[in-house]
């Protein structure tokens, strides 16, 4: 399945909206999404995509997943599961 099709799910799946309402440019505060939906939404793709993702939620700028806007995480995630195969 697309990944970013599958990334833009959880996140509004989080966000209590519907995917065609979640836009690549769109920040996870743009969206609603706090703290504790941002943890959930990580354990979410961890388990979609079977990796791991590099995200400590008590220092979120010191991590190197971007989670700067949909889109950014869209990418981080195909780089992650790239790097995997």
């Amino acid at each position: 399945m697309n990944i970013t099709v599958q990334v833009i799910g959880i996140v509004a799946q989080q966000a209590l909206l519907q995917p065609s309402d979640v836009k690549i440019e769109h920040t996870l505060e743009d969206l609603g999404i706090d703290s504790l939906g941002l943890v959930e939404s990580i354990f979410a793709i961890e388990e979609a995509f079977d990796i791991t993702v590099p995200f400590n939620a008590n220092d979120p700028s010191g991590s190197d997943f971007d989670i700067t806007s949909v889109g950014s995480i869209i990418k981080a995630v195909q780089t992650l599961v790239q790097d995997q195969t």
